[in-house]
């Protein structure tokens, strides 16, 4: 009886000091972590939302880049820290449903180590070439590799990312064989086809669209379903291969074990973050589409791409360890 009246009162110790915590919070400034390097998808929507985030919480968030292995080492840091709701993972499909797929231990697990919280938006790749490139239209592109099969290459964000991943839909699609030339993240991918190192690029919209704007990078096709309201004059490469799409979609999560009461003020802070004018006006001239996807379906939204992905790394033969 005594052993049974102290689990029970242990147990109502850590009912009241997780209440307690939570109406508290936040008392401090929140970690947002990006698992991957300035200037990719989520690192773009992290600073964009970030000072309306923190308003509407009531803290400061900074913004932390933590890259490392494709995502996996921001990651691991997150589902690793404090179940407190300091520390928050803003992340992009590549990450935590492909790479359970492309490594035999990632080092997470993308369920189970993680609460969603929050699904903002999906964009798609955009295919790349430098301006006085002959590389105007997919057409052209698959006409060059096809008369030199294995010479035309196109960069990507890395290994096993969905620029790589979408390089290989390609390959199969048109029955062609371009060269696949990885980097550590999208930046430098880009960098080194303004510098004309490498002829294509595949890239996520809101990193390349500044530069399509200002001319110093043609758009050659995109890889959603449907041509972007960003972008509506960029054709899809689904007009042509109806089999090729793949976009990167962004969500924010929390360690597993955050309680409710701080996991519920979260998504409250994020409804009124994303309600603002202001906030959607910024995500959606980056060419992010807002739809909703409601918390209760964001795990199910992972669970479907985690099997999704796994096919398409099987057939691509991509392996990282």
């Amino acid at each position: 009886m005594y052993i049974t009246i102290q689990k029970v009162l242990l147990g109502l110790g850590v009912a009241i000091s997780l209440g307690v915590q939570a109406q508290g919070y936040p008392s401090k400034p929140i970690s947002m972590v990006v698992p991957q390097a300035a200037g990719g998808t989520n690192d773009i929507v992290a600073r964009l939302i970030a000072p309306a985030f923190g308003e509407s919480l009531g803290t400061s968030i900074v913004v932390e880049n933590r890259p490392g292995a494709g995502g996996n080492i921001g990651t691991q840091s997150v589902a690793r820290s404090a179940k407190d709701g300091y520390t928050l993972l803003l992340t992009i499909n590549s990450a935590q449903a492909i790479n359970p797929s492309l490594y035999k231990n990632p080092g997470f697990d993308p369920v189970n180590d993680f609460v969603p919280l929050y699904y903002i938006g999906a964009t798609p790749y955009v295919l790349v070439s430098p301006p006085g490139s002959p590389y105007k239209t997919l057409a052209d592109v698959i006409a060059a590799a096809k008369r030199k099969p294995g010479e035309l290459s196109y960069a990507s964000a890395g290994n096993g990312t969905i620029s790589h991943l979408l390089g290989a839909m390609l390959n199969a699609s048109a029955d062609i064989e371009m060269q696949h030339v990885p980097y550590k993240g999208v930046a430098p991918a880009i960098n080194d086809v303004l510098g004309g190192q490498v002829p294509l690029a595949f890239a996520s919209l809101p990193s390349a669209l500044n530069y399509i704007k200002a001319g110093k990078l043609q758009a050659i096709a995109i890889s959603s379903a449907k041509r972007s309201s960003a972008a509506p004059d960029i054709p899809t490469i689904a007009e042509t291969y109806p089999d090729c799409v793949g976009e990167v979609w962004v969500a924010m999560f929390a360690p597993n074990g955050v309680s409710a009461d701080v996991v519920k003020k979260i998504q409250m802070a994020m409804d009124k973050t994303m309600s603002k004018s202001e906030v959607r006006e910024k995500l959606t001239a980056q060419g992010l589409d807002l739809a909703s996807v409601p918390t209760a379906k964001l795990g199910t939204l992972l669970r479907d791409e985690l099997v999704k992905w796994a096919k398409i790394v099987k057939a691509s033969g991509a392996q990282l360890d």
